[in-house]
């Protein structure tokens, strides 16, 4: 358990220093690009290499969506603030999932050891719907080996239901009506499988 615990305490504090490195280097961008210094300086060199790599897909993704990419290092605060907010619900729904299942192991209680590994499953599902969504903003094409495992793994999902949705101008909504849907199945186990099991390790 101390372990468990140890582990996303230094996951957390992990995420959190991504985020906020990232929010000081998107406003040091800003503020370099409104001082208008020489593109050719060190500050403005060393400020877009430590940028590039990050805002670059970001920027793309905005062109492709037809939105003035001078935008891209506020977007990339967003995307950032939210993709790590994500992974630290998925590192909390594992930690509960792991803690569960040893409760339930050690109390003998077969039915919860179920509703929990269903419970992380679905959890990690949604995460890589997500990530399969921020990718696609990037335009990381499907040559990609992280992306084509995306679309491998979350495509039996949407694609039926983007058959079934309609779409909304040009946004595709089915990854929506997915999150819908799997946050159903958790609730559904929840009041189920683990109604009388239920722990919230790290709430």
């Amino acid at each position: 358990m101390v372990i468990i615990e140890r582990t996303y305490l230094f996951v957390t504090w992990a995420v959190i220093a991504v985020i906020i490195a990232t929010i000081l280097l998107m406003l040091l961008r800003l503020l370099v690009l409104q001082a208008d210094l020489n593109p050719f300086g060190w500050v403005t060199r060393t400020t877009r290499h430590l940028t590039d790599p990050v805002i670059a897909p970001v920027r793309r993704g905005l062109v492709g969506f037809g939105i003035d990419p001078k935008f891209s290092p506020l977007v990339t605060i967003l995307i950032t603030i939210l993709l790590g907010w994500f992974i630290l619900q998925l590192v909390a729904s594992m930690a509960n999932t792991l803690i569960g299942v040893l409760l339930s192991v050690g109390s003998q209680a077969v039915v919860p050891i179920f509703g929990y590994i269903l419970y992380g499953l679905i959890d990690f599902y949604v995460l890589l719907i997500f990530i399969r969504i921020i990718f696609s903003w990037a335009m990381i094409s499907y040559s990609n080996r992280v992306m084509r495992f995306l679309i491998d793994v979350t495509e039996p999902l949407l694609a039926p239901l983007r058959r079934i949705v309609p779409r909304l101008g040009m946004f595709d909504i089915s990854p929506i009506v997915a999150f819908l849907i799997l946050w159903l199945f958790k609730a559904a186990i929840a009041g189920t499988l683990l109604a009388n099991y239920r722990v919230s390790f790290l709430d």
